[in-house]
């Protein structure tokens, strides 16, 4: 069983921060790759960052300077901290974990407003 908890999402203005965690439920040994994706209506869902357990990041160009993941092995735990929001970045937000297979959150909606 593998339980993936998402918070802090919301609604914020254009130029402000929000800090997203996801806590997951599972070894800590287990966990490969900790990542966060997006997708707006009508459009896929696309990557916006991850991180191997190595601390290796990849981000989506459309965030490069805006956004920083993060992670706490320990606690399984991933952030994506995101600053400067623009009213394009407005999607839910879905958690992934990487371990034998690839497993999702709920998802949590970021809205920010011009």
């Amino acid at each position: 069983q593998v339980q993936l908890v998402e918070s802090g999402g919301g609604l914020v203005q254009a130029g402000g921060s929000l800090r997203l965690s996801c806590v997951a439920s599972v070894s800590a040994v287990s966990i490969n790759t900790m990542g966060w994706y997006r997708q707006a209506p009508g459009k896929q869902r696309d990557l916006v960052a991850s991180i191997t357990r190595a601390g290796t990041t990849v981000y989506a160009d459309s965030v490069k300077g805006r956004c920083v993941i993060s992670r706490d092995n320990a606690k399984t735990t991933v952030y994506l901290r995101m600053d400067s929001l623009k009213p394009e970045d407005t999607a839910v937000y879905y958690c992934m974990v990487r371990t034998w297979g690839d497993y999702w959150g709920q998802g949590t909606q970021v809205t920010v407003s011009s």
